[in-house]
């Protein structure tokens, strides 16, 4: 068998495996057109806009909330010396005490009676007899 050619089994040609082509088709998405980019591009800055205009409204807010809170606190240390002055306005307004005050400062009390002038719409003044 070995050396018999009759025997030899047919070589088998190389068996190449078949290329078929394939044609691909390649889809292309479309470009978006100017008009529509143009629009995009319009309503993000409408919104970019406006969320400003909101954000400077609230920082306005802002400001006049502190604004009044510094206003209340200053309104009530007002009050406060208001109230202060009123008292001191009711102390010093006693007749006792102007008539103290008086005497410190070197004042005396007059014995003649004091005469009341009327010049031109009701105002008075007073005048000493001379």
């Amino acid at each position: 068998m070995h050396g018999n050619l009759a025997m030899q089994p047919k070589k088998q040609p190389e068996h190449r495996p078949s290329v078929q082509e394939r044609k691909r088709v390649v889809v292309r998405k479309k470009t978006i057109p100017v008009q529509e980019k143009l629009l995009y591009l319009f309503t993000i800055f409408m919104c970019v806009v406006v969320a400003g205009v909101i954000i400077f409204r609230y920082a306005q807010i802002y400001q006049l909330n502190v604004e009044i809170k510094e206003l209340t606190r200053d309104q009530s240390a007002l009050m406060l010396e208001i109230r202060e002055l009123q008292k001191q306005v009711e102390t010093l307004s006693d007749p006792g005490t102007i008539i103290e005050k008086a005497k410190q400062s070197g004042m005396v009390k007059s014995e003649e009676p004091v005469i009341a002038v009327e010049i031109g719409d009701r105002n008075s003044q007073t005048a000493m007899r001379e």
